[in-house]
């Protein structure tokens, strides 16, 4: 009989642990460690996890740290730094399935959770638009702007060309804050008219603008925005 390695016996504990409670059970180290585990075999991960915590902080800051700085910690290297940069990616593309699958009533919300996933930690401004169906289903979307740290310039006649290409019959804006501060500015709240108004000379519906960051969101529907642009727009007997 092949004795087994100690390491090949912890990895199957952790195994063992994952599958029965998930991650409930697991500290950020030991999740850590697992997930380093599918791409080092026969050899212990548990100080590549440590020193990836150390280094980055966080498990989720591990997880948004960029290519290089993971393959430059010890031990690392491309396949690690392929598992840890492909966790966040596979994430969001569950998020945005789940969001289209969805009872209507969910999906305002799981649509923003995929928002914040994808967007939060961001260190550049983006601008995107979420291209609903009349039934406000899922049909995709569209990066329309990639900025700095603090701006993104957007253009309306590019958000509307790519609604129309998309045949949507509503939208949803958002954009990220790297800062963390999710108040919407005064370009914020201007270049949101602009574009609601244009939306409804071509029959589109704004359904929401929302701001991202890390630490949450911003939604122009849910702060009553949107419906002041509306009764702005039928006073002006639009």
């Amino acid at each position: 009989m092949v004795k087994k390695q100690p390491e090949e016996g912890h990895r199957g504990r952790l195994r063992d642990k994952f599958l029965a409670h998930g991650l409930d059970k697991l500290t950020d180290e030991e999740a850590l460690e697992l997930l380093l585990t599918l791409a080092t075999p026969r050899q212990d991960c548990k100080e590549r996890a440590r020193q990836l915590l150390r280094q980055f902080g966080s498990i989720s800051q591990v997880l948004e740290a960029d290519g290089e700085a993971l393959a430059a910690v010890a031990g690392i290297g491309p396949k690690n730094t392929l598992g840890l940069k492909l966790v966040p990616a596979v994430a969001g593309r569950y998020l945005q399935d789940l969001a289209a699958r969805a009872p209507q009533e969910r999906k305002k919300f799981d649509l923003t959770q995929y928002l914040r996933f994808t967007m939060g930690s961001y260190d550049h401004e983006v601008f995107k638009i979420i291209i609903l169906d009349s039934g406000g289903g899922l049909r995709g979307e569209e990066n329309i702007s990639r900025g700095t740290l603090d701006r993104a310039v957007v253009f309306v006649r590019e958000v509307i060309q790519a609604a129309l290409r998309r045949k949507a019959a509503a939208l949803i804006c958002a954009h990220n804050h790297p800062s963390g501060n999710l108040s919407p500015s005064g370009s914020d709240l201007a270049l949101t008219r602009r574009i609601y108004y244009a939306c409804r000379l071509v029959e589109i519906e704004l359904a929401d603008h929302v701001i991202v960051s890390r630490e949450g969101i911003y939604s122009f529907a849910q702060a009553g925005k949107i419906t002041a642009l509306e009764k702005e727009y039928r006073a002006g007997g639009l």
